[in-house]
């Protein structure tokens, strides 16, 4: 039963386009990490216009917000989350060639559909995000990358909802890509549709580079178990945190049920029943431990959402 009446309202209008509502929903269902508590709604928008109306009506109201893509970077409190969280269905995970060397993705697309789809249309440059579990529009907001890869490369442009409603669009030049970073982290516009840029090229050649990649993550990532990814920024150049993690002799380090992986320092795994205040407790001992090892500060990766007790 929804006790804020405004949320009530934002659902009503959500109902009225069609959306479907879960109420009361737990997060873990929705995370990779398999961690959070319950939401006051989980709205699932399948439209442009749809969204805008909804993020004008958030907006006007007051309503805690946030989009949700394939949750691969997020740690959600224990104590869930006081509003709505909105997830791209429909016209968002559509995918289309605008012409030989562009592809027009919906932001609620999966890499992995992404990148399936460059290799049946022979283009390359995708090949470093073929294991990478997130969507493409969370990929675009942190900038995600691996193997010498990150978005930045193949992004040309983005659009977006801004948080009246208003829609709009970015070059890559506006969109202020570094590590781990884009003009979306400085804001709270919801990234809707992205035109990427590739190059053409033999169809085995990009298979072959994309089983290595991806054996490469099988040999030295956890994926057997339910993580965020890499939890903390490579804190320099040529300096990993995994690196500075294992030298501190932290891996298979537990607290409750989030451990340090055995198989990859860098990632922190759900063991079994773990919570958001394990493993932030997890992180706050590695980041101690390696300060003081080694004088270094690692900073988070995963983004935190939700009510901060466990903050």
């Amino acid at each position: 039963m929804i006790k804020n009446e405004n949320i009530g309202k934002v659902i009503e209008l959500a109902l009225n386009k069609g959306c479907k509502v879960y109420e009361q929903e737990p997060l873990s269902k929705y995370t990779t990490f398999k961690i959070g508590g319950k939401a006051d709604a989980v709205i699932v928008v399948e439209n442009a216009n749809a969204m805008s109306e909804l993020a004008a009506k958030c907006a006007e109201l007051n309503v805690p917000n946030f989009v949700i893509g394939n949750g691969s970077n997020l740690l959600v409190s224990d104590d869930g989350y006081n509003g709505i969280v909105f997830k791209l269905d429909g016209d968002f995970r559509q995918i289309s060639i605008a012409d030989e060397n562009t592809i027009q993705c919906g932001a609620g697309t999966t890499l992995a559909k992404l990148c399936k789809f460059a290799l049946e249309h022979h283009l390359s440059g995708l090949e470093f995000a073929w294991g990478i579990p997130g969507s493409v529009g969370g990929a675009v907001y942190m900038n995600a990358g691996a193997y010498n890869g990150e978005m930045k490369n193949v992004v040309v442009s983005s659009s977006y909802i801004a948080p009246d409603g208003t829609p709009g669009t970015f070059s890559a030049e506006n969109m202020k890509f570094s590590y781990r970073h884009s003009v979306y982290c400085e804001n709270k516009y919801i990234i809707t549709n992205v035109t990427i840029k590739l190059v053409p090229d033999d169809y085995e050649s990009i298979r072959e580079k994309m089983e290595d990649l991806m054996g490469r993550r099988k040999s030295k990532q956890p994926l057997e178990y339910p993580s965020a990814g890499s939890v903390f920024k490579r804190p320099g150049e040529k300096i990993y945190a995994g690196g500075l993690i294992e030298e501190c002799q932290l891996k298979g380090t537990q607290i409750g049920g989030a451990q340090v992986s055995e198989k990859h320092a860098g990632f922190i795994i759900n063991k079994g029943n773990a919570t958001c205040e394990d493993v932030c407790k997890l992180i706050k001992h590695i980041q101690d431990t390696v300060y003081n090892k080694k004088g270094i500060n690692l900073e988070c990766e995963v983004m935190r959402i939700g009510n901060p007790t466990a903050f």
